[in-house]
């Protein structure tokens, strides 16, 4: 198959190395992007399009892989370019979103939601399909790393799996970093590791190593929190806690331009705002 990516980011560009290795062609849209993108597209061995034309042109299917906040205005760039083949979101967004993408989309739309991180190793990262299309458009990855799973056939099943399994680890994240800044704020940091090290052995570790692996990449938490709270919201249910964890990710936003930021780089931010 001819496939489209959108976008090799450091998520996307995994997924597209799968559809590579199972025997697929792959394309990206180069224009505008970053040098950081084009040099991870092209070690890939993905085929730059400088223009929709040529990204479009004897396309089989899409695949979309971009921050949530920008999913819906993506697909309708896709549509008001002229495709209107089958066309996989695989981004973190509601059940709500994903199911107006499916109407922009059109009626080849699949749901899709990954959990894992960049899917560089097997057995670390699932793609979770639903929609009428979903059993087809599993079997494109039928070889590499990234592993897909259909899950139903409606248009947001995979979505809400996805919002499910992040409100808890990305959530949490957000927690325990904000409970870190808490402590420092009222000095009592010395007192809360000590408790920590009798009654929750290695989570003062762990707030370390979340500090190290979420710093740089809040930034795309944030419209990720918020579609998170709009699913709980949706279904009659509290969604004010993920919200509040997308304004602790805000805060944190402006690390992504920091080297090997770690949990004092968090604390800064936090507890000054904008550092």
């Amino acid at each position: 198959m001819n496939l489209a990516l959108l976008h090799p980011g450091d998520m996307g560009v995994t997924v597209g190395e799968t559809l590579k290795a199972s025997g697929h062609s792959v394309r990206w849209f180069s224009r505008d992007r970053s040098a950081d993108t084009r040099i991870r597209a092209e070690s890939a061995g993905f085929s730059g399009c400088e223009t929709p034309a040529e990204l479009f042109s004897g396309l089989d299917a899409l695949v979309s892989v971009c921050p949530p906040g920008a999913a819906l205005e993506q697909a309708r760039w896709v549509r008001d370019s002229g495709y209107s083949g089958p066309y996989l979101d695989a981004n973190a967004v509601s059940p709500a979103t994903a199911r107006a993408i499916s109407v922009v989309a059109g009626p080849q739309f699949v749901d899709g939601g990954i959990i894992g991180p960049p899917a560089r190793q097997s057995g670390t990262t699932r793609l979770y399909l639903s929609g009428p299309g979903a059993e087809q458009a599993a079997v494109w990855f039928s070889a590499g790393p990234l592993e897909a799973i259909a899950v139903g056939a409606d248009p947001g099943s995979a979505s809400a799996l996805k919002m499910c399994y992040a409100a808890y680890t990305k959530g949490l994240s957000a927690l325990l970093l904000n409970v870190r800044a808490l402590a420092e704020a009222e000095s009592v940091t010395p007192a809360l590791l000590g408790e920590w090290s009798l009654s929750q052995a290695g989570l003062a570790q762990r707030s370390e190593l979340t500090a190290r692996g979420t710093a740089g990449k809040a930034w795309r938490f944030v419209d990720e929190m918020l579609e998170i709270a709009a699913t709980f919201e949706a279904c009659g249910l509290p969604g004010g806690f993920h919200r509040s964890a997308a304004d602790v990710y805000q805060h944190m936003a402006p690390l992504k331009t920091v080297a090997d930021p770690n949990l004092d780089d968090v604390l800064q931010y936090l507890l000054n705002g904008n550092g």
